[in-house]
């Protein structure tokens, strides 16, 4: 089974995994980079603040032969002046 690896790349720099996972089949590979930019972009999203530039992360898949494929996340979170209400008496 081949090998793959899922390199981590966003403003920050890029961590390379070194240690890669043995997967099937293509399907295989794009269902764990999903799932860990997904985890990536929880967690960016969790800790970004209020308002701020468009930020993107991306996981870099490579085998033995080269790249594979690349997934890629971006988002920009806007905050929007808080408007008064009156209350209801």
């Amino acid at each position: 089974m081949p090998r793959y690896y899922f390199d981590l790349r966003d403003e920050k720099g890029r961590a390379l995994d070194e240690e890669g996972l043995e997967l099937a089949n293509t399907r295989a590979v794009q269902a764990e980079a999903a799932r860990s930019l997904a985890d990536m972009a929880r967690d960016a999203v969790l800790s970004a603040p209020l308002t701020g530039n468009r930020q993107t992360m991306a996981i870099d898949v490579r085998d033995s032969d080269g790249p594979v494929m690349q997934v890629t996340f971006s988002f920009a979170i806007e905050s929007y002046t808080t408007r008064s209400h009156a209350r209801d008496h």
